[in-house]
């Protein structure tokens, strides 16, 4: 066997000293080119992996953005076996030591581009086919729009300054493209006009589940004219809010109404199997198990958020501030000013009312865990409970029994689809804008359905949950339903709505308030928390993560550093 290793190496050499010119230039036999993949019959396959994309991610660079929409806000602790345990994420909990040359960082800018890429590709390739060879062209042209925005707008919110790729530009090209090529406001442009040309030709159905509609292109749309109307100067601080943008978030949010409906009961939205794809869901990323292949195609983005109990790793944990916001005083509102005076005390739960989302959202010793009473959620399924708590997230878990739970040592994951964009989204976003205009009243209605809704979301928990109230703001009989008082109970009920999904911290920088509502945050966490003692948060900086320095030197600092670091 040696001797014809060494054969087959010295003939290799021969070829290599003598023959690598004439070699090197001679196309490959059975090899494709890209061009001969472009045909009516394979173009599908440039569509399907660009939506694949949706889920190529990884727990430490999740597209569900948990470390940076939740942890890095006041609605979770990091959890795991501690602050050492994925430390970059730690530094965003505690806005410390955030530094440049974060690998978590750079991954999450490559695999968002690496994505970007494929639907550039999956453009260009239908660009260069016939109509009449393949009909479904121009849907299939918005399905792309759509997605790139998506990625876009992840990108956005995350980095705020990032360079701009069309379909126009080759791969090799991408780093000599600046992501100060375009201001703040005109990168929200370029990505909303991804939104606009998507909504020309996506139906408003789909026969194929998952494919983005003509309504998910409307919501997405009044997501990033609701984020462009708070409009920043160059150090992150909001200096007007644009009434303009604001009447395009109601145009945008006008043409979702009535084409989908809140769940009957808040936590359905979280369920798999027959749940899935249901009536508030505008836009799903789709996840599977059983497919023929290793493992599935399974939600990697929420893997660690498992308790210790049940399989690994006990990330992502909500933390004793959110709790105590699900507090109701003794008429059913929300305890707008002084939440979080007393902390709720789980093993004493009938001392409070409570608003029934707080059961969809936090798993709580001593009650079912997801809503399955064979699996009573234990003070022992905390890995780090000195450090992190007793509290675990619900929204992105299963319950142990379902098939859809999929064992991938050592961690556990599974094949629940996540919400992109919820019904219940679209109605708030359209009260916010509504509010910012001045038309505080027409935004009543708006909140309230949401809170009505809130009520009635007991079907799940009603075997356990004996203390919810809800009641819905009554203008002049329990408020004063003034603009100030709209926005604050707009904001305390986005927090209520969408915790654990990705998006508080996201919001308080929309709003300017991130540094005021972080820093009250801490100084009231570090006696419960000690590693909150060094916490504090930078205003004019840490808004934003800092480009990745990989891909400034990769771009040959052509990009750009963000403000403050």
């Amino acid at each position: 066997m040696k001797i014809i290793y060494k054969t087959i190496l010295g003939i290799m050499s021969f070829g290599l000293l003598y023959g690598c010119s004439d070699y090197l230039e001679n196309t490959p036999s059975s090899v494709l080119e890209e061009s001969e993949l472009i045909n009516a019959e394979n173009i599908d396959g440039f569509v399907t992996a660009a939506y694949a994309a949706l889920g190529n991610d990884h727990y430490d660079t999740p597209f569900s953005l948990w470390p940076y929409g939740n942890v890095r806000s006041d609605d979770a602790y990091k959890g795991g076996s501690g602050t050492n345990d994925i430390q970059v994420f730690h530094f965003f909990e505690v806005s410390n030591n955030i530094r440049t040359d974060f690998g978590e960082l750079d991954a999450l800018w490559y695999n968002s581009y690496v994505a970007i890429s494929r639907v550039n590709k999956a453009i260009n390739a239908l660009d260069q086919i016939e109509q009449s060879e393949y009909p479904l062209k121009d849907a299939r042209l918005s399905e792309m729009y759509f997605l790139r925005g998506h990625f876009y707008f992840m990108l956005k919110e995350i980095f705020k300054y990032i360079p701009y790729i069309s379909q126009e530009v080759p791969v090799e090209e991408y780093g000599t493209i600046s992501n100060r090529d375009l201001s703040n406001d005109e990168l929200w442009e370029a990505i909303a006009q991804d939104f606009v040309k998507a909504t020309v030709n996506l139906p408003e159905h789909q026969d194929q589940i998952g494919r983005a509609t003509k309504a998910a292109a409307f919501s997405y749309l009044a997501k990033v004219r609701l984020y462009q109307a708070y409009e920043q100067d160059e150090n992150n601080n909001v200096v007007n809010i644009n009434h303009q943008r604001l009447e395009e978030v109601i145009a945008a949010t006008d043409r979702v109404l009535g084409k989908y409906t809140l769940e009957s009961d808040f936590g359905f939205n979280f369920l798999p199997g027959s749940y899935e794809n249901g009536p508030e869901s505008v836009f799903s990323i789709q996840f599977s198990n059983d497919d023929n292949t290793l493992h599935g195609r399974l939600n990697y983005s929420d893997v660690l958020s498992t308790p210790q109990g049940l399989g690994c790793c006990d990330f992502h944990k909500p933390s004793q501030n959110l709790v105590n916001a699900f507090k109701t005083d003794g008429e059913g509102l929300p305890l707008l000013e002084d939440f979080n005076n007393t902390d709720m005390d789980y093993s004493n739960l009938d001392a409070y009312t409570v608003d029934p989302r707080l059961y969809h959202t936090v798993a709580i010793p001593g009650l079912p865990f997801k809503y399955n009473e064979s699996y009573i959620y234990k003070e022992d399924w905390n890995r780090s409970p000195s450090t992190y708590g007793f509290y675990a997230s619900l929204k992105e878990n299963v319950s142990p029994d379902c098939d859809c739970f999929v064992n991938i040592d050592p961690f556990y994951g599974n094949s629940k689809n996540r919400i992109q964009i919820r019904y219940a989204d679209v109605l708030l976003m359209r009260a916010e804008a509504l509010i910012e205009l001045g038309r505080e009243k027409e935004a009543l209605p708006l909140i309230n359905e949401i809170r009505d809704r809130a009520g009635e979301s007991t079907t799940l928990i009603d075997g356990y949950a004996t203390n919810t109230n809800v009641a819905l703001y009554e203008d002049g009989v329990n408020c004063n339903w003034t603009q100030d008082f709209a926005r604050k109970a707009l904001r305390f009920e986005r927090r209520l709505e969408f915790a654990m999904e990705g998006s508080r911290f996201f919001d308080l920088v929309r709003w300017g308030v991130a540094e005021e509502v972080l820093n009250t945050y801490y100084d009231e966490e570090k006696d419960k928390r000690i590693y909150y003692a060094e916490a504090h948060f930078d205003a004019n900086a840490e808004e934003y993560c800092p480009i990745p320095l990989a891909q400034i030197n990769f771009s040959r600092n052509v990009y750009q550093q963000n403000v403050g670091y």
